[in-house]
């Protein structure tokens, strides 16, 4: 038999109990919490000043589409026509060599001379093709090697200029002028790899204004704003 008043004991005990079963934050999750709602906001873009702008020459190029090209560079003997130079291309260049494509020729002898050129015969090999090219004018008796750069067309391509690209290993970065003096970073996916400029796929539109000269520069700047940021953290 119960005693008196022991129900009311009992019905105090469970709700007492009931209490402390209830869930709640630990301190720890609290202060991530506080952290979380306090936090920096990690800044969008980087700001330049002018005199900063002309100590740079920082220079800015628009989104566009262009003709990207490829220059094929290889070597080889001059002939005793002293007109067609003989050189290999080996996979995976081999495959942009066509016939009538221009070419520039330079003498090892005398690199800072250069000569005008036409593909004008290919060759299949298994390990590549047989390039012959010809010189527009006879090249001098006392030049015997070329070095040449074959100049592979790869079509009208929305395209940025491949100075402007910040390549880390793992992304591939552009700064885009949003302002006179703001700039913002850019991760871009890119297609073909031209000598001048790079087709762009994603991450930038045309017309917008690319940082080319200077990027770097502004890159480093950004850098530093963020890790300003996570020091006050």
């Amino acid at each position: 038999m119960n005693r008196p008043g022991s129900s009311v004991k009992v019905a105090y005990a469970i709700a007492v109990s009931a209490l402390f079963l209830v869930p709640c934050a630990s301190p720890f999750a609290r202060a991530q919490d506080v952290r979380a709602r306090t936090r920096l906001k990690q800044p969008d873009g980087t700001t330049v000043t002018r005199s900063q702008a002309v100590d740079l020459t920082l220079t800015v190029t628009p989104v566009s589409v262009r003709t990207v090209q490829t220059w094929v560079r290889t070597a080889g003997p001059i002939d005793r026509t002293r007109r067609i130079v003989t050189a290999h291309v080996p996979p995976p260049d081999s495959a942009l060599i066509e016939v009538g494509q221009r070419v520039r020729a330079f003498p090892v002898e005398s690199r800072s001379s250069v000569n005008q050129a036409r593909v004008t015969r290919v060759v299949p090999r298994d390990d590549g093709v047989l390039v012959e090219t010809t010189l527009s004018a006879q090249g001098r008796d006392d030049h015997s090697q070329y070095l040449l750069e074959i100049i592979a067309d790869r079509g009208e391509l929305l395209s940025i200029p491949s100075e402007a690209i910040i390549d880390d290993g793992v992304t591939r970065t552009v700064y885009v002028q949003r302002g006179s003096d703001d700039y913002s970073p850019r991760p871009i996916r890119t297609g073909v790899q031209g000598e001048l400029y790079t087709q762009v796929l994603d991450g930038v539109s045309d017309g917008d204004q690319v940082v080319t000269f200077g990027s770097f520069f502004i890159d480093a700047e950004y850098k530093l704003k963020i890790a300003g940021l996570g020091a006050v953290r």
